[in-house]
């Protein structure tokens, strides 16, 4: 049976009301990433099979908007730009971009000051540098990187005012812990993580992006996360290539990478990272997931199905941390990169439980990659 039958069939007018209720008149804008940003020119880098992501922003959300949704939401525009695809995950975008009758143009002055909504469906997650940009100009948006067709038909067909309930019970069984445990075991070891969230008060991504305050959700959404103020410990990482490694945790940064099955070498070109420019292994983020929806292959939305966990480095500023970009020693090592705990995504590591340690007592959130009694609990109220 296909995963995706119970999700209504995906509506990019359902989608942009829900998240944004556009004023009338207000400007709309798509931007894509391409490695050589000139072949929007005529439309030429749809001719390309590899870039499926383009096509879907192209197909699916540019002439969606030319063909009748932008009029029927009331707004204008659903103008198309490409810049040059940055390499990265949350790093700076380059100033120029490109249009389809080949103009140059500069996203400070013919993007960010001209539109009111601004779309990135790319490669590799905007959402930090977009977030600043719309502090600054003043504008709303939306990233959805890794767009695929599982994500179409599921995590953006979903009604986000139920995600944003949902979102918000979570939060509030979340929020104000002093911090939380997690427990792993990997290749028969067992160790805890420990991370200190000093009762701030948890955030979440719930898809609504609405009224006068600049804001950039990250689509899908669902999900409720911390900016850790400390951690120590140490979590078992599954590189993009298979290879396990133990991350050992101290003062809330990586300190070191130890190999434990697969090429040595990219436990040790990430040791080597670590120690040319050390705030790479800064744990800037822990995040739960929100929502009940299949695996898409996409960390984007996978990071957002319920009984899942993520933490994540580097950069951290868009969510409320500390971590900028001129802090690294590098322009090019400031990303914001995800590491999803999920049956599919690392089935070598088992998150055997995290619990949230608040008021003095520790009360477990998640067992197996399950809710505990805790969390369905809070989502049934």
């Amino acid at each position: 049976m296909d995963s995706s039958s119970s999700f209504p069939p995906f509506s990019l007018f359902r989608l942009l009301k829900t998240t944004f209720e556009p004023r009338p008149g207000e400007r709309i804008a798509v931007l894509i990433d391409l490695p050589n940003p000139q072949d929007i020119k005529d439309f030429s880098f749809l001719a390309d099979p590899s870039l499926s992501i383009q096509r879907l922003a192209h197909d699916v959300f540019y002439r969606g908007l030319q063909q009748g949704v932008a009029a029927e939401l009331g707004i204008v525009g659903g103008d198309l730009f490409a810049y040059r695809i940055t390499g990265g995950s949350n790093l700076d975008l380059p100033p120029d971009a490109f249009t389809p009758d080949g103009r140059q143009v500069q996203l400070a002055e013919a993007v960010y000051p001209r539109f009111q909504i601004i779309l990135c469906i790319s490669t590799f997650s905007a959402t930090a540098p977009l977030t600043a940009f719309a502090k600054q100009f003043g504008f709303r948006g939306a990233t959805l990187h890794g767009l695929n067709d599982a994500i179409l038909r599921t995590g953006l067909a979903v009604d986000y005012n139920e995600v944003s309930r949902n979102a918000e019970k979570l939060r509030l069984s979340l929020t104000r812990a002093d911090g939380f445990e997690v427990d792993f075991e990997v290749h028969g070891r067992k160790v805890t993580l420990r991370l200190d969230t000093r009762q701030q008060e948890a955030q979440k991504s719930h898809g609504l992006c609405r009224g006068e305050k600049p804001d950039v959700a990250n689509l899908p959404a669902g999900e409720v996360y911390f900016v850790p103020a400390g951690a120590s410990g140490a979590f078992p990482m599954r590189y993009a290539d298979g290879t396990l490694g133990l991350m050992h945790v101290q003062d809330c940064r990586i300190q070191r990478a130890e190999f434990l099955a697969g090429d040595p070498s990219v436990v040790a070109t990430h040791n080597a990272k670590l120690a040319s420019d050390p705030v790479t292994g800064e744990l800037g983020e822990l995040g739960f997931g929100t929502q009940s929806l299949p695996p898409s292959g996409r960390d984007i939305q996978d990071e957002k199905i319920l009984g899942t966990m993520h933490v994540a480095t580097g950069r951290s500023d868009h969510l409320g941390g500390h971590l900028t970009p001129e802090k690294f020693a590098s322009a090019l090592n400031a990303t914001h990169d995800d590491i999803l705990f999920a049956p599919h995504k690392t089935p070598e590591i088992f998150v055997h439980e995290v619990r949230m340690i608040r008021d003095n007592s520790r009360i477990a959130v998640l067992r197996d990659y399950q809710p505990t009694d805790y969390l369905k609990s809070a989502l049934a109220s």
